[in-house]
């Protein structure tokens, strides 16, 4: 049984940066930890992705370049972050991070397989002057 803590949310003006954090408790590198985002009245979609022995990586377009995800493991601490540079009112949105043991489905798809997959609660992020 995973659990999925997010933090670091906040608001920042456009050009800033916030550096999100996912603590993951029950981890293995079976699971590929995700971070997806929902602004209102929008589908959630997937915004980045980190998978297997490797930490191979995975952006949606709109981020790319200027967005990193990074994994810390350790005994007493797995946790992923989410640096986002460069920040735009359009990223906007509660950012949620997911584990899943199907790392296709979570990453290359960005899509949360119904029933198994883990979910935090969220962390708003919001962008404006």
């Amino acid at each position: 049984q995973l659990q999925l803590v997010e933090s670091g949310g906040g608001l920042v003006p456009p050009g800033g940066s916030l550096r999100l954090s996912c603590a993951v408790s029950g981890f293995t590198l079976n699971y590929a930890i995700a971070w997806f985002r929902q602004a209102p009245g929008k589908e959630r979609e997937g915004v980045s992705c980190i998978s297997g022995p490797r930490a191979d990586e995975y952006y949606a377009d709109s981020v790319k370049g200027r967005f990193a995800i990074s994994r810390l493991n350790s005994d007493n601490n797995n946790t992923v972050y989410l640096q986002m540079n460069n920040l735009k009112p359009e990223d906007t949105a509660v950012y949620y991070c997911a584990a899943s043991q199907l790392r296709y489905s979570l990453c290359a798809q960005f899509r949360l397989p119904e029933g198994s997959h883990y979910l935090g609660q969220g962390t708003q992020v919001t962008v404006s002057s």
